[in-house]
């Protein structure tokens, strides 16, 4: 069940600016979005919205991180793929309209403001600078899900999962990465079984390019680490 967030001092109209989707208005639009929209608050594996379920609002996720994930018809679970705050989540079902297209899950306590769907599509429409900037990072969007197929088609799990650990690593300071929870969560993510990615995991081990410590691993190497993310299949 959802908590209603009444009051949060430490987050205001402002945040919204820190969101890409959003980070293009003039504080007066900010100011509007936050006024129509409400705060959410989840704990850590409460379901924020099932894949299908009607998208009436834009989920701008302010703290914390969340799952994309879709079980196929034999009851395997896929992850589609981790966000962290700020961030729009499925902006997808929000434009078309046709239901979340992945259910997404609460993977620590998140913060998400709830922007009803309606007020998103009058701000498209009636800004074309807005209707651009939405445009465009669709298009990045479905770039980066073709680089997805196309690595999952023809890398060895090890080579997708280097190249997963130095995107990872990109946004720390210390090239330290936080596991998306259990390594069956990181099987689903990369559409492995548990022993594939624990074989890659123990390869780059080995081959001294990471160190594995519970839930985080530490990059020791990352130039031989792209190397190992660029090397592609013997067939």
């Amino acid at each position: 069940m959802t908590k209603s967030v009444s009051d949060d001092t430490a987050l205001d109209w402002r945040s919204l600016a820190k969101i890409p989707l959003l980070a293009m208005l003039a504080d007066s639009q900010l100011r509007s979005l936050w006024a129509a929209s409400s705060s959410r608050r989840y704990v850590a594996q409460q379901v924020l919205r099932h894949a299908g379920d009607p998208a009436t609002h834009l989920l701008l996720l302010l703290r914390g991180g969340v799952a994309a994930t879709a079980t196929t018809p034999t009851g395997r679970v896929v992850r589609f793929g981790t966000f962290a705050a700020p961030c729009a989540l499925d902006k997808v079902a929000v434009i078309d309209g046709r239901g979340h297209t992945a259910t997404l899950t609460a993977l620590t306590s998140c913060i998400v403001r709830m922007l009803p769907r309606d007020s998103f599509q009058t701000l498209v429409d009636s800004a074309s600078s807005a209707r651009r900037h939405v445009l465009r990072l669709l298009a990045d969007h479905v770039r980066r899900q073709q680089e997805q197929f196309v690595a999952a088609s023809t890398l060895h799990t090890e080579a997708r999962l280097a190249a997963w650990l130095l995107n990872a690593a990109a946004t720390t300071a210390d090239c330290r990465v936080t596991l998306p929870g259990t390594q069956e969560s990181l099987a689903d993510l990369f559409g492995v079984t548990r022993v594939t990615i624990n074989r890659a995991l123990t390869q780059l081990r080995q081959n001294g390019l990471i160190a594995v410590r519970s839930r985080t691993v530490d990059i020791l190497a990352p130039e031989l680490l792209k190397l190992r993310a660029a090397a592609a299949t013997s067939g």
